[in-house]
C-alpha cells in the first residue's frame, strides 16, 4: 500500500514492523521481517530520507518510527509541493510553446508557405494530421516505398481513430505491390477508403477542405512543398480530385474490360497517353509502369486489333472509336 507513496515494499514491511513493535532491535527487525540486518540498515536509510523514522530517545543507537498521521501526512504535503511545482513548469513550458507557435504563424504568408526539405515536409504532415477534424484526402501517384508507407501508420491511426473520414487514391499499377496492397486493406480495416485509376493526379494531401499540401516539383517531391490556405486554389485542387476520385476503382472491385472496346481503363488511358506523342518510358512513369510492361500492355492491344506495327494499330484503335 505504501509503494503508491514512493516507498519500497521492504521498507514499507520494515516500518510496519517497527510501528507493532516498537522495542525491536536491528537483529530483531531482520528476523521478524525475514531480512538480513545488513538489509534493515538499507531499509532505515530510506526509511529517514523520507523522515518516518528518527534516533530513540530512549534507547541510544536505534531508530524508532514516525506515527503515520505525523510521517505519511508531512510525505503527502512534499509530494503534492512537488507536484504544483511540476505543474507550473509544464504551464510555463506550454506558454512558451504557445507563443513559439504564434511567433512563427506571423512571419508565414497568409494563405500559404513554401516548405524545403522532407523534414519539414513531414513536420507540416504531422501538423495537419494532428488538426484535422472531418476528413482527409490524399493522391498518392508513383511507386509507394515501404518505409513511407510505415512511417505514415501511427499517423494515419489516429486519424481514423479519432472518426475522421480518410480517402486514399493510388494507380492501378500498385495494386500489383503487395506493401502497398497491405496498407491499403489496413487503411480498408480501419474504416477509411481507397480507390486506384490508371493515372491519378499529382501528389496532393487536403485536409478538412481548408489547407493542402503540394509538391513544389511533381516529378521531384525532394524539392519541397507547398502549404496552400488560399480558398481559391484549394476549390481548384478539390474538384481535380474529386474528378478522379468518382472515376477511379474502389479497392477490392475488379477492373473489367469495357465491353464496346475489349480494353481495360489502364489500357485505355495507356493508348491515350502514346496517342499524345509520350515515350513507352513517359507513358510508363504516369501510369506507374516500367517500359517493358508498357510494352508487353501495347503487345496485347496489338495482338487483339491483329495489326502488325503500333502505328497500324493506332490506325485501328481510331477507326474502331477506342481513342
Amino acid at each position: 500500500m505504501l509503494e503508491a507513496l514512493g516507498l519500497s515494499a521492504r521498507s514499507g514491511r520494515v516500518y510496519q514492523a517497527m510501528l507493532d513493535h516498537p522495542t525491536d532491535s536491528v537483529d530483531d527487525l531482520a528476523g521478524r521481517c525475514d531480512l538480513t540486518p545488513g538489509h534493515i540498515h538499507d531499509c532505515l536509510d530510506e526509511l529517514g530520507g523520507l523522515m518516518l523514522v528518527r534516533a530513540s530517545a530512549e534507547h541510544p543507537g536505534r531508530m524508532r518510527a514516525v506515527d503515520p498521521e505525523v510521517g505519511l501526512a508531512d510525505m503527502l504535503a512534499r509530494q503534492e509541493a512537488e507536484l504544483a511545482s511540476r505543474q507550473a513548469a509544464l504551464a510555463a513550458s506550454r506558454a512558451a510553446v504557445t507563443r513559439m507557435v504564434a511567433d512563427r504563424a506571423e512571419q508565414h504568408a497568409a494563405h500559404g508557405e513554401r516548405l524545403t526539405g522532407l523534414d519539414a515536409i513531414h513536420r507540416r504532415l504531422e501538423q495537419m494530421g494532428r488538426t484535422a477534424a472531418v476528413e482527409v484526402l490524399s493522391s498518392q501517384p508513383g511507386r509507394q516505398h515501404a518505409e513511407d508507407l510505415d512511417a505514415s501508420r501511427p499517423g494515419d491511426a489516429a486519424v481514423l481513430g479519432r472518426g475522421v473520414a480518410v480517402r486514399t487514391l493510388y494507380q492501378d499499377s500498385t495494386r500489383n505491390q503487395p506493401h502497398v496492397s497491405g496498407y491499403a486493406h489496413w487503411l480498408l480495416s480501419q474504416g477509411g477508403e481507397v480507390r486506384t485509376a490508371p493515372t491519378v493526379p499529382q501528389r496532393i494531401v487536403l485536409v478538412d477542405r481548408r489547407e493542402a499540401l503540394v509538391p513544389i516539383d511533381p516529378e521531384d517531391n525532394r524539392k519541397g512543398a507547398l502549404h496552400v490556405t488560399e480558398p481559391g486554389i484549394l476549390r481548384a485542387l478539390l474538384d481535380l480530385y474529386e474528378q478522379s476520385w468518382n472515376t477511379a476503382v474502389p479497392l477490392g472491385a475488379t477492373t473489367s474490360d469495357d465491353p464496346a472496346t475489349g480494353l481495360t481503363p489502364t489500357e485505355r488511358e495507356l493508348l491515350r497517353l502514346l496517342g499524345t506523342g509520350l515515350t513507352d518510358d513517359a507513358a510508363g512513369q504516369r501510369l506507374g509502369f516500367s517500359s517493358r510492361t508498357v510494352g508487353r500492355h501495347m503487345a496485347s492491344i496489338m495482338e487483339r486489333l491483329n495489326a502488325a506495327s503500333r502505328f497500324e494499330a493506332g490506325i485501328k484503335a481510331a477507326q474502331r472509336g477506342w481513342l
